[in-house]
C-alpha cells in the first residue's frame, strides 16, 4: 500500500522556533533514500543541510525557498510504500491518494514512526535526523488505467486537469504515469496547443491552478482570485511576485505587465532605496546586541602599545618547522594573552547571574572569535581555549573562522562563549567600541597594526604599533579589575616573553 509521510521542520539547535529555508535539494518526483540531503535551512546560528528521515518519493514541496518556516510545521511529503493498483479500482485508488496527501494529524503524545523519538523497524527509536536506521528504497511503478472522468480530489491537489478541458479524456497517447502526475509541466498533448490558465464559467476560486502553499496563503491574506492572476512561473506556476504584480497593477502602483518597466534611477539620483529582510543569524545577532547594549552597563578602556617584537615572534614561528602546517597572525599572541590574563582576573571571564544576583567566576575560557560572514556576525568559540598549547590554539583559531565564513558552524560551537576576541584591524581601522556578547562580562577590540613612530631609548624610530579596547560589564568588574586585565593583555603584546610570569 502506497503511504505518504510528512517531514516536520525539527528543531536543529537549542531552543529553536523558526528557520529560513534556503535551497531545496530535491524537487517533485525525485527518489529519495534515508539520509540523502533535502533541503539546507539557515537557523538563528549558522545553515544545516537536513537529511531525510524516509526513502521513497517526493510528492509534494510545502514551502519555496526563502521562506521562514516554524519548528514543526511540514516542509516535504514522501511517499515511501508502492501502490498496488492490480487490488483496487479506480475510484478506491483516488480516495486512497486524497487520503494520503492529506494525512490525519497523529496524536499529541504519539509520535509518528521514522520521526524523531518514535518507533522504528527492529524496535529501536529514532533519534537525530539523519542518524535514524536505514531501511530499502522505495520506488514508484507507473499505474495502469486512465485518470478518473470527474475530478478527484488528488487531482485537485497536483493541479494537474487544467491542462485538460474539464471532465474530458485525454488522447490515447497522452503520458498519464505517476511521474506525469507528479509534474504537471512534464503534461503534453500533441494534438493540441498550451492552454493559457484562465477561469472556466462557473468554475471554484483557485482549485484548478498551480500556486505553493506559501503563494496561496498570500493571495488568501490580500483578497486575490489566484484563476485570475496570470502565471510566469515555469509550468503555468504562479509565483508570489506574479500575486503582487496582479495587486499592485490593481491599485494602480506598478505597470501592467505589457508595459515597458520603467528605468532604474542613474546614479546619484535622489530617492532611491532598497529594503533588505532582517531575518536567520542578522535578526538574531541585532535582537542579542540591542538586549546587550541595553541590558549590561558598558565600559571601554583603550591602549596603544608598541607590537614589534609579537610581529618578529610572529614571523619566527611561520618558519618553525612544527609551525609549517598552521596559519600563524598576531591573533594568536592575543588569544594567549587573553587566556593568560584571565587567570589573574577571573571577573573579565565572568557572568552575571541576573536572576540569583550573583556573579559566576569561570575556571575555563570558551574564547570567542566574531566573524563577520555574508550572513551577518557570528561568535562562535573554542572550548577550554587555556588548555592548548599555543600550536593547536593556532589551528583552532583558523579552522574557527573558515568554518564561520562558510555558515556550517555547529550550534554548539555557538553557546557557552565565555570572553570574546573582535579583530577590527583586519579592515584597517584602529579599534572600537565593542558591545558585549551576551551572557559574557568582556570583550577585547584589537584593531590594524601599522609601523609609525615611537619613542624608544630617547630616540623616535618606526615600530609596528597598535590599540587595544577593552569592554566589560561593570556590574560584574570595577575599574580596577578592567584595568590590570587590559595592562596584562597589553604586557604580554607587547613582549611576548613576559607571559613565562603568569
Amino acid at each position: 500500500m502506497s503511504d505518504i509521510k510528512q517531514f516536520k521542520l525539527p528543531d536543529v539547535g537549542e531552543g529553536l522556533t523558526e528557520a529560513e529555508l534556503v535551497t531545496w535539494k530535491v524537487k517533485v518526483g525525485d527518489t529519495l533514500k534515508i539520509n540523502d540531503v533535502i533541503v539546507e535551512i539557515e537557523t538563528a546560528k549558522s545553515l544545516v543541510e537536513l537529511p531525510s528521515p524516509y526513502a521513497g518519493t517526493v510528492v509534494e514541496l510545502l514551502a519555496s525557498e526563502g521562506d521562514t518556516v516554524e519548528v514543526g510545521a511540514p516542509i516535504i511529503r514522501v511517499e515511501t510504500g508502492q501502490p498496488d493498483a492490480a487490488a483496487r479500482g479506480p475510484a478506491a485508488d483516488s480516495v486512497a491518494v486524497a487520503e494520503d496527501l492529506v494525512p490525519a494529524p497523529p496524536a499529541e503524545a504519539a509520535v509518528e514512526p521514522g520521526l524523531i523519538g518514535g518507533p522504528a523497524p527492529g524496535g529501536r527509536t529514532s533519534v537525530l535526523v539523519g542518524y535514524g536506521p536505514r531501511t530499502t528504497d522505495a520506488k514508484r511503478r507507473p499505474r495502469k488505467g486512465a485518470i478518473p472522468t470527474e475530478a478527484s480530489p488528488a487531482a485537485a491537489q497536483v493541479g494537474v486537469q487544467h491542462a485538460f478541458t474539464p471532465y474530458a479524456t485525454p488522447a490515447p497517447d497522452v503520458d498519464i504515469s505517476d511521474a506525469a502526475l507528479a509534474a504537471p509541466s512534464a503534461l503534453t498533448a500533441p494534438t493540441r496547443a498550451p492552454m493559457p490558465v484562465q477561469p472556466a464559467p462557473g468554475a471554484g476560486p483557485d482549485a484548478r491552478v498551480l500556486a505553493k502553499p506559501p503563494v496561496r496563503k498570500l493571495a488568501r491574506d490580500l483578497g486575490v482570485d489566484l484563476a485570475m492572476v496570470p502565471a510566469s512561473g515555469p509550468g503555468g506556476t504562479i509565483t508570489r511576485t506574479d500575486v503582487e504584480r496582479f495587486v499592485a497593477g490593481q491599485s494602480g502602483e506598478l505597470e501592467r505587465p505589457d508595459q515597458p518597466e520603467a528605468p532604474e534611477p542613474a546614479l546619484g539620483a535622489v530617492g532611491g532605496e532598497r529594503r533588505v529582510p532582517v531575518k536567520g543569524v542578522r535578526k538574531t545577532m541585532a535582537q542579542a546586541m540591542v538586549s546587550s547594549a541595553f541590558g549590561a552597563p558598558h565600559v571601554t578602556e583603550w591602549v596603544t602599545l608598541d607590537a614589534t617584537r609579537t610581529m618578529k615572534l610572529v614571523e619566527r614561528l611561520r618558519g618553525s618547522r612544527d609551525f609549517r602546517d598552521v596559519k600563524v597572525s598576531p591573533l594568536l599572541v592575543v588569544a594567549r594573552a587573553v587566556c593568560l590574563a584571565a587567570r589573574r582576573t577571573p571577573e573579565l571571564n565572568a557572568t552575571w547571574d541576573e536572576a540569583a544576583q550573583e556573579i559566576v567566576l569561570k575556571d575555563y575560557v570558551n574564547l570567542g572569535i566574531a566573524a563577520a560572514t555574508p550572513r551577518g556576525l557570528v561568535v562562535p568559540n573554542i572550548k577550554s581555549a587555556e588548555r592548548l598549547p599555543a600550536r593547536e590554539l593556532a589551528r583552532a583559531l583558523h579552522e574557527l573562522v573558515d568554518v564561520a565564513r562558510s555558515g556550517r558552524t555547529a550550534p554548539a560551537d555557538m553557546s557557552g562563549g565565555t570572553f570574546t576576541i573582535t579583530n577590527v584591524g583586519v579592515f584597517g581601522v584602529d579599534s572600537g567600541t565593542p558591545i558585549l556578547n551576551p551572557g559574557e562580562s568582556g570583550i577585547l577590540a584589537m584593531g590594524a597594526i601599522r609601523r609609525q613612530p615611537w619613542v624608544v631609548a630617547g630616540k623616535v624610530k618606526p615600530r609596528w604599533v597598535t590599540t587595544l579596547a577593552l569592554s566589560f560589564d561593570h556590574r560584574v568588574a570595577d575599574g580596577e579589575q578592567g584595568s590590570r586585565f587590559l595592562a596584562d593583555v597589553a604586557s604580554i603584546v607587547e613582549d611576548p616573553g613576559t607571559s613565562l610570569l603568569f
